[in-house]
């Protein structure tokens, strides 16, 4: 809210363009799915499937920003960039395959709330790729999270009211932690990324995620790391070699 309030203090003197209407709405559209839907469908999903499976179906959102990229924006995808995409879509197969073995149908339900929500954040990141190129990055983060706040505390009021704000204090302080470091650090760095280098090359360097959060996952959650997990998330990275090579 403080570097919003930054950034229309700027537009106000002229510094920055003002938005208008189209955009506006383009703002609450994103905050809404980039933000609060594909958080709420990942979390969901977490409730069904271990962490290693749902980073690895996250990390297909960078095949679906290909896509959406060559859908509704005309832009060519190349043949190496097919060969990534298979590769990834094998690697997050064999993960599936052992997860279903041992979860149950539950695992269905977590991992399609979890395609969810890679979809909305590919959509999220088309969209706001060319909202930038008008806006800015900084300021287009700093906008929509605040828009995606309000929806959040809309829901959390709705289900909770406000006895809901009583927890105990080490709720707190983690969940301080995660909306800083976790969540609003990586947000800007993400958009100024795309405003960069472009939300394609973006989402395919965060392919390279999936290697730490197995480890991390065993590490933190006790959850074992099994020869097809490894398996797939060579499969995975060997896509993300593959699209970056030049």
């Amino acid at each position: 809210m403080a570097v919003a309030i930054w950034q229309a203090r700027k537009a106000s003197r002229g510094e920055l363009p003002k938005l208008d209407g189209k955009q506006r709405l383009q703002m609450v559209f994103l905050g809404f799915i980039g933000y609060y839907l594909a958080s709420l469908l990942d979390f969901i999903g977490l409730q069904y499937i271990t962490a290693g499976l749902e980073r690895l179906i996250l990390f297909l959102s960078p095949t679906f920003v290909l896509l959406f990229s060559a859908l509704f924006l005309k832009k060519r995808i190349l043949p190496k960039q097919w060969l990534a995409l298979a590769l990834a879509y094998l690697g997050v197969s064999l993960v599936f395959v052992q997860d279903l073995s041992l979860s149950g149908q539950n695992v269905l339900l977590g991992a399609a709330c979890v395609l969810g929500s890679a979809l909305s954040y590919a959509f999220y990141l088309i969209g706001s790729g060319e909202l930038l190129k008008r806006i800015g990055a900084t300021r287009l983060v700093a906008y929509a999270m605040c828009t995606s706040a309000i929806y959040t505390l809309i829901h959390f009021f709705y289900v909770n009211g406000w006895h809901g704000l009583q927890q105990p204090a080490a709720v707190y302080g983690l969940s301080l932690i995660h909306a800083v470091f976790n969540t609003v650090a990586p947000t800007f760095m993400i958009m100024w990324s795309v405003e960069r280098i472009g939300a394609p090359m973006t989402s395919q360097l965060g392919l390279l995620g999936p290697v730490s959060i197995l480890f991390l996952a065993n590490w933190f959650l006790g959850e074992p790391i099994t020869p097809l997990q490894i398996a797939g998330t060579i499969l995975v990275l060997t896509g993300a070699m593959v699209l970056s090579r030049r």
